[in-house]
């Protein structure tokens, strides 16, 4: 037992878990899930905008999403080894820090007031994001005993969607405001005006920003002055515990060859790209089917993630009853039927299936990520392995394109939903075959 870790009134296992759960240090690692969902939901109401301002059209606006999930891609695995050399608690606060750089160049970009300018504010904010998610998920199921490290993830991911809320009614107030609808509002207009309209509208962009600025600034100091657990996996045959800090070559090709972790890392590239381009398109769905303002179609999403977080509770519930894989594939069968509604029905019912859809997507990502992480039976890998996992989130930027040129070369954004659902089929057939690999361990409840 480390002596530091024992007067704070927990021990470390040679696997990295704790033999308690830290409870303040759990409640600040779990605050910082909703803020990356806040920065998530926002690029929803940035597509909207940018859409109009930019003249930009379906397959351009997921740029937003490439260069925000394409910075997850690129960043997980140094920031895995950043938490290799040091700790989470300093990939943490990397993470902050890097939120904040990304925050702050909105002020620059709204006033050159070009869609490349935006993008790389939101590529530095992902950084920022890459550092938090691959740290905080793997983090927080560590803070305590192995055997509930699904739940403690499941508890933190919880939070997820009040972000998530909180990013939706920002942009809803604060960037479209009393617009009305701004497609609508520009159409008339040409040269000098309409430029000088949009850059107006684009600098509405920076209201949300500044109170985001705020709460980061917070919880960096709250997380700088808090111990925080190492809960980094040691070698136990060594006289002195000593961490392990396996070669990233080594650890890629044992993760490589892992089939099952794989399977994991797949499972979760497909999900990512599915919820991500269900939540970038539903405004723009509401918008086309319904004659609503855009302030009015975000509040679409806001039921969205009322959905989700809805689905969070009652998923979490039966998963403390019947095995999480079992549970999880009648979930993902359900949002297959609410997505083939959303594509094939003509009218405002579509929009409503598609709000129904995030019901669906529960707690899939925290299972499938805690799920995955515990395919790794040598500890000493579980840095890269998280890594791996958050790299997955890549899939939030290609799938949205797809689901974007499928919409421009059909012509229809409605029938491009179709690219949702046949994730989701993905996910019904992943968390099926778990839950029968699991029952043959005899791994289920």
């Amino acid at each position: 037992m480390d002596a530091s870790q024992s007067k704070h009134g927990w021990t470390q296992l040679s696997d990295g878990y704790l033999s308690k759960t830290p409870i303040f240090q759990f409640i600040v690692v779990s605050l910082i899930f909703p803020l990356w969902g806040c920065a998530a939901s926002l690029n929803d109401i940035l597509i909207t905008q940018f859409k109009t301002v930019f003249s930009l059209n379906d397959a351009s606006t997921a740029f937003v999403q490439s260069a925000f999930y394409g910075g997850y891609f690129l960043i997980a695995i140094p920031a895995s080894l950043v938490i290799k050399k040091n700790t989470y608690k300093f990939a943490i606060m990397t993470g902050l820090i890097f939120y904040i750089i990304g925050c702050a160049l909105f002020f620059p970009a709204s006033r050159v007031a070009t869609y490349s300018m935006f993008l790389v504010a939101i590529f530095a904010i992902a950084v920022g994001l890459s550092f938090l998610e691959t740290s905080c998920d793997t983090y927080s199921s560590m803070l305590g005993p192995k055997k509930y490290s699904t739940i403690r993830l499941n508890i933190s991911q919880t939070l997820v969607p009040l972000g998530d809320i909180a990013g939706i009614l920002l942009g809803k107030y604060l960037i479209f405001g009393k617009v009305g609808n701004l497609a609508d509002k520009m159409a008339g207009m040409h040269g000098a005006e309409r430029v000088a309209y949009g850059e107006r509208m684009l600098q509405m962009t920076l209201r949300p920003y500044k109170y985001i600025l705020i709460v980061l600034v917070v919880m960096l100091i709250i997380l700088a002055v808090t111990p925080m657990p190492r809960s980094k996996a040691t070698n136990k045959e060594a006289e002195k515990a000593v961490e392990e800090q396996p070669k990233l070559g080594e650890s890629i090709h044992y993760l490589l060859t892992n089939g099952r972790f794989m399977k994991g890392v797949g499972a979760q590239f497909v999900y990512a790209g599915m919820q991500t381009t269900v939540w970038s398109f539903t405004i723009r769905l509401a918008l086309n089917l319904m004659n609503i303002s855009d302030s009015a179609a975000s509040s679409f999403m806001v039921w969205s993630y009322i959905a989700w977080f809805v689905g969070k509770l009652v998923a979490n519930s039966f998963m403390g009853r019947f095995s999480s894989t079992g549970v999880l594939t009648w979930f993902s069968a359900c949002g297959i039927i609410t997505l083939v509604i959303t594509f094939t029905v003509p009218n405002a019912t579509a929009v409503y299936a598609a709000i129904a859809t995030s019901f669906f997507f529960g707690p899939e990502w925290p299972t499938i990520y805690s799920h995955t992480l515990d395919t790794i039976t040598e500890k000493k890998y579980t840095e890269t392995g998280g890594a791996l996992i958050v790299m997955s989130l890549i899939g939030g930027a290609i799938i949205p394109l797809i689901q974007g040129l499928v919409s421009d070369a059909t012509g229809s954004m409605q029938f491009s939903f179709i690219v949702p659902a046949i994730c989701f089929a993905v996910i019904t057939a992943y968390f099926w075959s778990e839950h029968h690999i699991d029952a043959k361990a005899g791994a289920l409840k």
